[in-house]
């Protein structure tokens, strides 16, 4: 039973049905579900597939060099040629070779009327250093595959930056011969919601929340959830117990996406020390690593792969570009397990302090910045062009430091004022906080249009309670408006 996907599922089907020839390229990030959509898509219907093996393993042996790294991928892919059939294969000196085999196994299955599929998965990995293996892939879609209407190729990458240069904006032989690009996302808490339920669980959405914050909306994270268990109970055996399946994710992730998974796992744990982000140079200093080209692609690579976000702060121009990190997953690993591994550690006992509540208040913060489309909904808006960033000001001995949760810039003429409130109950406007709405909304006028207005606006779980203070938000958009599609 696949959960959501229903417009990749339509659009996957339109592909197959097209008489051309299709190129189709699927990214993102892995454990999201790429593998799964395609299999139950095409169930059968695959005449070749292939997936690039793991370098992880490998690399942890001393004597293991890039040629032995291609000499198992294209041992690898024979053995694929004779799964699918094909008679007296002999191990390809080449990815030329081996896309010239290819071409005479399918030469042999192609009447020029069925659709021929053939899916490449994990492709980053058969692309290692100095193999040829994109003169191989060029060779065979421009001198042969793209001449065929019925031919349909599937490449699958988890590493987005690799789908993204090495084909989506290729400036070589594969120059704008994608047919199709396709971004798989995690699930958004509908999705999250649908999938506990096909298996079964008995979940409060104030949980299907909490879940979110820890495993960000990958399915293959979520499985690991039991149906018998609480959350917290959960949390212990997913992430903290001496045999927890997540426990080395964190490495394991970025070992297999990335080429230089050090550099990348410094800028992220260096992100993760301020929740309102980094400028470049800033970043740069924090993380220890080098300014010029290299840090750049680094930083293009984890926003491609959906680690990180780029953004500007409201009111501030290009030059002050911050980046942040925003993977749910990664936020909680580095905070509450890296440094634990090896510990007696219980969520149970943790649940409750000041530090997961306060983990909490910012986690949710980045639910609601990857559930934009439902608050705006929510809001009416669905259909007015915005714009959404943060803003935050350090304080000093001339002013305080202040900071709005979410700010949505609309063409209408509004500025919604979003503040947001993860509580297990209600929330309560009181005197003190009256006035800090106003201190806000005093700051924030100068830096809008003279004929815009602010609508103070609240972002919370279960409502707002009512007292003399309650008319100081214009709106209140409920954890339940997240769950919208």
């Amino acid at each position: 039973m696949i959960i959501g996907r229903k417009q990749e599922i339509k659009k996957l089907k339109d592909l197959y049905e097209s008489n051309t020839a299709e190129l189709v390229a699927l990214y993102g990030r892995r454990r999201v579900g790429k593998t799964f959509l395609i299999d139950e898509v095409f169930e059968d219907k695959i005449t070749f597939r292939h997936s690039g093996l793991s370098p992880i393993e490998a690399e942890q042996s001393e004597d293991y060099d890039g040629k032995s790294r291609m000499r198992d991928q294209l041992k690898h892919f024979c053995r694929s040629l004779k799964d699918a059939g094909m008679k007296n294969v002999k191990i390809p000196d080449s990815w030329l070779d081996a896309f010239y085999m290819l071409e005479d196994y399918l030469a042999e299955k192609n009447d020029g009327k069925s659709r021929v599929l053939i899916f490449i998965d994990e492709i980053q990995w058969l692309d290692t250093p100095r193999s040829g293996f994109m003169t191989g892939l060029e060779a065979f879609w421009n001198g042969w595959a793209c001449h065929k209407r019925n031919i349909m190729m599937i490449v699958c990458g988890s590493s987005s930056s690799w789908v993204l240069d090495k084909l989506i904006n290729n400036h070589g032989g594969l120059y704008d011969r994608v047919t199709c690009e396709m971004r798989l996302s995690p699930f958004s808490l509908k999705e999250c919601e649908e999938y506990f339920h096909s298996r079964d669980f008995v979940i409060s959405r104030y949980d299907i929340v909490q879940a979110y914050m820890m495993a960000g909306g990958i399915p293959y994270y979520l499985q690991y959830f039991n149906r018998e268990k609480s959350l917290a109970q959960n949390v212990d055996a997913v992430f903290f117990a001496k045999d927890a399946p997540l426990k080395y994710e964190f490495d394991r992730l970025f070992n297999s996406l990335f080429v230089n998974p050090d550099a990348m796992k410094r800028i992220v744990c260096a992100l993760n020390t301020r929740s309102a982000g980094f400028t470049r140079r800033e970043l740069i200093k924090v993380s220890g690593e080098k300014d010029g080209g290299e840090f750049s692609r680094f930083l293009e690579a984890l926003i491609s792969g959906g680690f990180v976000i780029r953004y500007i702060s409201f009111g501030s121009g290009k030059r002050d570009e911050l980046f942040k990190l925003a993977d749910p997953f990664c936020i909680f690993y580095l905070k509450y397990v890296k440094d634990n591994i090896g510990k007696r550690i219980r969520w149970t006992n943790l649940e409750s302090t000041s530090s997961v509540i306060t983990w909490r208040g910012l986690a949710f913060e980045n639910v609601c910045f990857n559930h934009i489309d439902q608050i705006k909904s929510a809001l009416g808006i669905s259909d007015v062009s915005t714009e959404e960033s943060f803003w935050s000001r350090r304080g000093d001995e001339d002013k305080r430091g202040a900071q709005i949760d979410l700010i949505i810039k609309r063409k209408d003429n509004v500025v919604n004022m979003c503040e947001i409130k993860f509580l297990s109950n209600l929330f309560t406007v009181n005197k003190d906080y009256h006035f800090v709405l106003d201190d806000r909304r005093t700051m924030l006028i100068p830096m809008i249009p003279k004929k815009a207005v602010v609508h103070s606006t609240l972002i919370t779980t279960y409502g707002l309670k009512q007292n003399e203070y309650y008319g100081d938000f214009v709106k209140v958009v409920l954890m339940d408006d997240l769950f919208a599609f």
